[in-house]
């Protein structure tokens, strides 16, 4: 499969090859894009509610990203605030197309702000979002509130 982009129409089988693929740690390192991270989180959702993804997408990404040669340190891998902001994000976005299919409602996802790779510059400095405390554990926002 190749890598999805910002603006690409999702089937719910591409959503399921990537949140399965992170899962299993399958995925081809080239097809985890920002764009791959958003369809993984409203599978995530989907599967495990806000409060449940919250508590397992730290260890999924971790564990993804390691077994791709990935490093998780202060300086690279997961990032616990980005991950979070975007997971919260995500949930309230797509709250109104509760319906939809999962690739359908990943599609609205990628057409939207929310694609962009400097939307949570909207709500933060790039100081405190590129800090190692908030690479390490959740820091608010200090710009505007997510919502």
């Amino acid at each position: 499969m190749s890598p999805i982009r910002a603006g690409d129409c999702i089937t719910d089988a591409m959503a399921a090859h990537i949140y399965d693929g992170v899962r299993n740690r399958t995925l081809p390192r080239p097809e985890w894009t920002h764009p791959a991270h958003l369809v993984f989180a409203t599978a995530l959702l989907d599967d495990r509610c806000l409060a449940g993804a919250e508590a397992s997408a730290p260890a999924l990404i971790r564990a993804y990203n390691e077994s791709v040669g990935g490093v998780n340190d202060d300086a690279a891998g997961y990032h616990h605030t980005i991950t979070i902001f975007f997971l919260r994000a995500i949930c309230r976005f797509l709250a109104p197309y509760a319906d939809e299919g999962r690739g359908a409602r990943a599609t609205r996802l990628l057409a939207s702000p929310l694609a962009a790779t400097d939307f949570p510059l909207r709500h933060y400095s790039k100081a405190r979002l590129f800090s190692v405390e908030a690479r390490r554990g959740w820091v608010g926002p200090d710009l505007a509130p997510i919502d």
